[in-house]
């Protein structure tokens, strides 16, 4: 078994490696990429009609909307079929015949756990920032989650599972995850309401305080918040099923 997995790894790498031959050379403006005219759009059209200096966010969130929403599905539906797979209750029939179930208790450490005290508020408060400007620089629903979500899980690992469940148990977990992609389509939804197109933010502008095109900026975050809330959840759920084996119990 061992061999077939070495050729396998052989064959890949020596396809990934003949495949740079056919790539552009690093900053050529002829290249599919600089000179293709969907490109040229998104490079010079992007802030006049989104009011975003950042790019990225911009085609994520607004002009590739849709595929993003299901991206965020995905991680949803992913978090929801690990913990079909692994949850299980407590074996309460162990109990009666005199057998426990799996527990581990330890001792805080003072150093490990004061020093978490005082980076697990600096991480999320960080989190924050990075969903919040993620639509005028590096940043976004997708990174902040996964900052928040790793909050929960180094809190997780200082002390133990059920002092990070008591922030967020796992009924909060579900609900905080679907609540994001209800932020997410309710975007959406409301477009439609106003008579315009599922995630054509524009016509957001009659139920917002803003122009047409600031709209489109403000609809963005709005859907980014709500991919945090679906990325901090399943990261910290999936997180909880693998390290305790599906019991809930203590981790790792």
């Amino acid at each position: 078994m061992k061999s077939f997995a070495l050729i396998a790894v052989i064959v890949t790498g020596w396809l990934l490696l003949s495949a740079v031959s056919d790539f552009p050379d690093w900053g050529d403006t002829e290249s599919p990429a600089n000179d293709y005219r969907l490109s040229q759009h998104y490079i010079t059209e992007t802030f006049p009609e989104t009011s975003v200096p950042n790019m990225v966010t911009a085609v994520l969130a607004d002009y590739r909307g849709y595929d993003t929403m299901f991206e965020t599905v995905v991680i949803f539906v992913a978090g929801i079929a690990i913990m079909s797979i692994l949850r299980r209750k407590p074996l309460d029939h162990l109990k009666d015949k005199g057998k426990e179930t799996r527990t581990y208790k330890k001792d805080p450490d003072l150093i490990i756990d004061t020093t978490c005290r005082l980076m697990i508020p600096i991480i999320q408060l960080f989190a924050l920032y990075v969903v919040a400007h993620g639509h005028h620089s590096p940043g976004g629903g997708f990174q902040g989650g996964v900052i928040f979500g790793a909050s929960f899980i180094l809190l997780a690992l200082s002390r133990d599972l059920q002092a990070a469940q008591r922030w967020v148990p796992e009924k909060r977990v579900l609900n905080l995850a679907g609540v994001g992609i209800l932020i997410y389509s309710g975007f959406g939804f409301a477009c439609m309401l106003l008579g315009s197109n599922f995630l054509d933010y524009e016509i957001l502008h009659k139920i917002m305080p803003a122009t047409p095109i600031e709209a489109r900026s403000h609809s963005m975050l709005g859907v980014e918040i709500g991919v945090a809330f679906t990325c901090t959840a399943i990261m910290f759920s999936i997180y909880s099923n693998l390290a305790s084996n599906g019991d809930m119990k203590e981790t790792l």
